[in-house]
């Protein structure tokens, strides 16, 4: 059985058989997180979007803490060996593949900037494609909405998708989102960290009932739904 959990803002943990994931952990100075960095269980592999603060805060000590592989674009998986000692990493790019112990994880196109927090180009931002055992999650990361998602996600069993607006996608746009790949659910990052990414995820899962093919899931921070 795989368990996806939402570690709360745009960070999430997959396990799968002996394996956890994680991607764009901010927990130690995130004030919607309920655990830090140092009391995560064993993790082997930590998939980064893109650059800024809010999703490479706690990557490096985590990584260094478990040997775990940081899989991220060319750019920051570098950034992460050279400035932070990490010493397993792996650097890819949009629209490539790569076969994990866990499973496979494709680069997907996102529409957002991507800034490291010394200041260094990070690249170009990135979703995530993961299948695990034929079950695909689409993690559309931080990103606008943009029409060529509709060929890297459809018809993917799990969509997560940002709707905070302000930095990423909105609700309207979300909607259209999961219109757009026919997702058979949805769940909703990226908000309720601070104010300014403040939404209603009620609101949001009925027009998503109510627009939309796609079941709604909406956790807490915390909560885990299983595949």
């Amino acid at each position: 059985m795989t368990k996806l959990t939402w570690l709360s803002h745009g960070g999430w943990m997959i396990e799968t058989g002996n394996h956890r994931v994680l991607l764009d952990p901010f927990l130690t100075e995130n004030p919607a997180a309920l655990i830090s960095a140092e009391q995560l269980p064993d993790i082997d592999h930590i998939l980064i979007s893109h650059g800024h603060f809010d999703h490479v805060a706690d990557a490096a000590t985590i990584a260094n803490q478990h040997d775990a592989t940081i899989v991220a674009i060319y750019e920051i998986a570098e950034w992460f060996t050279n400035t932070q000692h990490v010493q397993s990493t792996i650097g890819m790019n949009i629209g490539g593949q790569l076969d994990l112990p866990f499973g496979s994880v494709k680069m997907t196109p996102a529409l957002h900037s991507s800034q490291l927090p010394d200041g260094s180009y990070g690249g170009e931002p990135a979703g995530f494609l993961v299948t695990i055992d034929r079950s695909r999650i689409y993690f559309a990361c931080d990103t606008a909405l943009f029409s060529d998602m509709k060929l890297y996600a459809e018809n993917v069993d799990i969509a997560v998708l940002p709707i905070g607006d302000l930095f990423t996608m909105g609700i309207d746009d979300s909607v259209a989102a999961t219109k757009l790949i026919g997702a058979k659910k949805v769940l909703p990052a990226h908000y309720g960290t601070w104010p300014p990414i403040a939404q209603d995820a009620s609101q949001w899962a009925d027009r998503i009932r109510g627009e939309t093919t796609a079941e709604p899931v909406v956790l807490q921070v915390g909560e885990s739904i299983n595949l």
